[in-house]
């Protein structure tokens, strides 16, 4: 996985955009007013979140209007099924320790 694209998410102001993003797209304008910063500063954030292939933009008569790329998101989905398996392991685990403990305890219990 590349150490671009969780540096790019990292910044509050950029995962913000993200986040807007993932409602709808949306053109530089909107995400002017709805995050209350200057236009340069907005366009920037959108530069190093196009650099990191996070989002697309594509013209549409005198605005640009920026989306989610879907591909960066399978590739984050498809890193992180590494760790759900993980996880979803050691939580099969535990659960077989507390059905055992449970059954432990019952058995004191009667």
């Amino acid at each position: 996985m590349n150490s671009v694209l969780f540096s790019a998410l990292a910044e509050p102001t950029r995962f913000h955009i993200v986040e807007l993003l993932r409602d709808k797209p949306r053109p530089v304008g909107e995400l002017v007013d709805t995050l209350h910063i200057r236009q340069p500063q907005v366009s920037k954030h959108l530069k190093i979140l196009a650099d990191a292939e996070i989002v697309e933009v594509r013209p549409q008569a005198n605005q640009r209007i920026y989306e989610l790329s879907p591909k960066k998101f399978q590739e984050i989905d498809a890193w992180l099924q590494k760790y759900r398996k993980l996880w979803e392991d050691r939580f099969d685990v535990l659960e077989k320790v507390i059905e055992r403990e449970k059954g432990k305890l019952s058995k004191k219990i009667v």
